[in-house]
């Protein structure tokens, strides 16, 4: 059976200044696949990521979302390029390592924004949306409360609830659990889990071993801009196909996580 291609990028390249960060990256995502990309800080992971969804725009290469194609090796900008882009970003959401919650709204208020500003949605049909979303997450006793009084991987899953109710076709990840205790860290993994057994296309960022073996679909290894190496998990882990990842998951095994650097986006 085919398919559909979620997310199709060919040949991205991107530099900030003299730095070469892609270097003609290909990926492609099939909806309901769940794609895990790995690799040391610095090889230009996150800059893959914001630039699936054109938070980035590359400087050369193409993107291509559902069938919506931005050619960012053309010259040509305007309001209908900028449109795609807008469309685009409305059928990608992305969770960052880095909390963005609003200080001075309720775990629903953020929710809730995105649908009641972005998608004009009616307040009523966003309270009854977001409180469904927040049950979902395991958080209906905290739509109340703010952003202080919750545990840092309380909000992590409020980030994701206010990704869903955006209702994205794909859900990119930079390493939600990053900045959490593991406990922490195990709450978020579980809400991902339970969105990958839903079906939800994703792309994670992440140096969960365990949680990437379960999970992913199709492990993706990059190193200097490049992805060297696309398997199955079962495969990645246990035979990866090139020196420098088996080097990566030496080092992983041998420090028990992420060597210094590792956790910082690549």
């Amino acid at each position: 059976m085919t398919r559909t291609v979620a997310i199709d990028a060919r040949g991205l390249h991107k530099r900030f200044g003299e730095l070469e960060v892609l270097r003609s990256v290909d990926l492609t995502v099939h909806s309901g696949e769940v794609v895990v990309i790995m690799g040391p800080s610095g090889s230009g992971k996150t800059t893959l990521l914001r630039c699936l969804n054109l938070l980035e725009e590359p400087d050369a290469g193409s993107v291509t979302v559902h069938g919506r194609t931005v050619d960012c090796s053309s010259a040509r900008h305007g309001r209908a390029r900028n449109r795609l882009i807008r469309d685009i970003r409305t059928r990608t959401a992305m969770v960052f390592q880095h909390l963005n919650l609003f200080p001075h709204m309720t775990a629903l208020e953020n929710v809730i924004e995105g649908p009641i500003s972005v998608r004009r949605l009616p307040r009523s049909y966003a309270v009854e949306a977001g409180e469904r979303l927040l049950a979902h997450v395991g958080l209906a006793d905290k739509r109340d409360e703010y952003p202080a009084r919750l545990s840092g991987g309380q909000k992590q899953r409020v980030a994701i609830a206010r990704a869903l109710a955006m209702e994205p076709e794909v859900i990119l990840f930079d390493e939600p659990t990053s900045a959490l205790d593991p406990e922490l860290g195990a709450e978020v993994l579980q809400t991902m889990k339970d969105l990958a057994a839903y079906g939800m296309t994703m792309v994670i960022i992440t140096h969960e071993i365990a949680f990437a073996r379960e999970v992913a679909d199709r492990v993706a290894f990059m190193d200097a801009g490049y992805i060297l190496e696309e398997q199955r998990p079962n495969v990645f882990f246990n035979n990866p196909a090139t020196p420098r990842a088996r080097a990566f998951l030496r080092l992983m095994a041998d420090t028990d996580g992420p060597p210094p650097g590792l956790e910082k986006t690549g």
